[in-house]
């Protein structure tokens, strides 16, 4: 073993090698923390390339599409359209027209929402599917 320093402090003494030690150890968790993230970062797939000096350098790929979230648009959208079908299988063609056309005459935005209720052909497509199942 090496030889173990001690440096008086106003409170006391200080081990030099306990101080290295903790310094040590700080610098693990910090590399293990780093280590963690890049291997997360990694779960997303990776590329290697190698460099000129003939090192192969492993990045992991950056996520496209951190803009708008397009797939959770569409999924709204179909959402829509099957909440449309079901009101169409529930109520019927009548039913359902004459509460459209009550939309109809309100204010703007009962106007605007009657122009999205209304039957289009993507509705009556999926209320076809779920006509067996209301009834």
């Amino acid at each position: 073993m090496g030889r173990t320093f001690f440096i008086e402090t106003g409170g006391g003494h200080f081990d030099v090698n306990e101080a290295a030690m903790v310094e040590t150890r700080q610098n693990f968790e910090v590399r293990l923390t780093t280590l963690g993230r890049k291997h997360a970062a990694m779960g997303n797939g990776y590329t290697t390339k190698m460099r000129d000096d003939g090192l192969i350098v492993i990045k992991p790929k950056r996520r496209v599409g951190r803009g708008f979230p397009l797939r959770g648009l569409l999924g709204l959208v179909a959402g829509f359209f099957v909440f449309k079908a079901l009101m169409l299988a529930s109520l019927g063609d009548i039913t359902y027209n004459e509460r459209v056309a009550k939309l109809q005459q309100g204010g703007q935005i009962q106007q605007a929402g009657a122009y999205l209720m209304q039957i289009d052909p993507t509705t009556r497509f999926i209320s076809g599917f779920l006509d067996p199942l209301v009834d």
